[in-house]
């Protein structure tokens, strides 16, 4: 799954991370001195935010994106020389342009977070007995907001149409690969169905699901900075009272609750997906022989088959059925635990309108980071037991035992 398209996986990925973390690291901390010592006019300070698209060219942005490239282009041009690999475009400078555009978008939305607060404002003070605020004022900013979301549709669907591409380049290389093994795997059970469906599902969730966690870890790192400083407009928390970065804290806490919880109400899912893609194989594989030879697909031969598949369907209702229960629980609470606790903030009165509505969306877009496996674990559920039936064609090309679940159906195909 990953060697075929990526250069020594378990290498690549270890070094991708120390790499990204050593330049986060010299970013944050010398990132604008070093800027400033080269000639961009990083600021010493923090500073009140821009609004509108001019918050995308500041000398900040611009340093930015030139330490990026630099960064990323050390890192390619290390793996192009000493471990090359035919898919190595795609899978190295591909990963690190979808890395850019997520991380763009993200800002995009703390663009948009940034116009919150003046345009409520505005509306609030439009609302009040002593208006100072015109119908132009609101006008501009409802324009200056018209701009950002253009700049995103563009972005999103460029980054869309790329990521599409990267994925089925991706599929082709596991496709490519599992082919070329084709005689040690074919004895597998549904090796057809392995090689062309679960390739193309793997690649599909992929699409959806490596955005989704890329776009995570971005929006944390964009909107991080932006909690912190909006949790000192934040005296004191329900039940808790006053404490340090509180907003912060009660983020990770109900984002670490939600995924805890729910990991282990779901933790019989994937071997139930997995169970499941069995018996419908062996069920379809059947119908398959009985095309071409006449001893086969028999009615008693059938109706066992199918059998195992009604029972295997009835678990996963039952088990997806509390699931989601619990899921649904937990997201309904999450709509309204922001503002609980901004309750005793905004019963003294301590923050504005258009205050309230920024920390309101930079607390979201830091719980939904935070929540990710809450949010994802269906798709995860399916990609695991997709990961756990290539596993079988990774154990049969490198002549190892089958993976466990593996062993378990063939010797009890109908065990829970």
């Amino acid at each position: 799954m990953f060697e075929s398209f990526f250069p020594r996986p378990r290498l690549f990925f270890l070094s991708a991370t120390l790499w990204a973390m050593l330049s986060i690291a010299v970013w944050y901390i010398l990132g604008a001195d070093i800027g400033r010592a080269i000639g961009f006019d990083v600021p010493l300070e923090d500073q009140e935010p821009i609004v509108g698209l001019g918050y995308f060219i500041t000398a900040e942005f611009i340093w930015f994106y030139i330490y990026y490239i630099v960064s990323c282009s050390g890192f390619a041009a290390l793996w192009f020389r000493y471990l090359p690999h035919p898919w190595q475009i795609w899978s190295i400078i591909g990963s690190q342009l979808i890395l850019f555009s997520t991380y763009f978008s993200v800002q995009v939305s703390v663009a948009i977070n940034n116009w919150r607060r003046p345009f409520f404002d505005a509306v609030q003070n439009a609302l009040s007995g002593e208006s100072t605020t015109t119908a132009g004022d609101l006008y501009s900013l409802i324009l200056i907001f018209a701009q950002i979301a253009f700049l995103w549709i563009i972005v999103y669907v460029i980054t869309r149409f790329f990521v599409s591409h990267y994925v089925f380049r991706w599929r082709t290389a596991m496709n490519d690969f599992y082919v070329g093994q084709w005689e040690r795997v074919r004895h597998i059970e549904g090796a057809s169905q392995r090689v062309q469906e679960d390739t193309m599902r793997f690649a599909g969730i992929v699409e959806g699901l490596g955005v989704a966690i890329v776009d995570a870890v971005m929006t944390l790192f964009a909107f991080l900075p932006v909690l912190l400083a909006l949790s000192t407009n934040i005296t004191s928390l329900p039940l808790v009272g006053e404490i340090p970065h509180p907003l912060l804290s009660a983020a990770i806490f109900w984002a670490g609750f939600g995924t805890i919880f729910l990991a282990t109400v779901g933790i019989k899912l994937p071997g139930l997906e997995f169970k499941n893609q069995r018996v419908e194989a062996a069920y379809r594989k059947e119908l398959v022989y009985g095309e071409d030879n006449a001893d086969r697909a028999q009615p008693p031969t059938l109706s066992e088959l199918f059998s195992n598949v009604r029972r295997n369907y009835f678990r996963l209702y039952f088990h997806y059925m509390y699931f989601n229960v619990a899921r649904s629980f937990y997201l309904q609470a999450d709509n309204i635990f922001g503002y609980l606790l901004l309750i005793p903030t905004i019963a003294v009165g301590a923050i504005s309108f258009g205050l309230m509505q920024q920390i309101l969306t930079a607390f979201s877009q830091v719980t939904n980071s935070f929540q990710y496996l809450v949010n994802s674990w269906p798709t995860i559920v399916e990609l695991l037991s997709i990961y756990k039936r290539l596993q079988a064609f990774e154990a049969a090309i490198t002549d190892t035992p089958l993976p466990q679940i593996d062993q378990e159906f063939i010797a009890q195909p109908t065990e829970d």
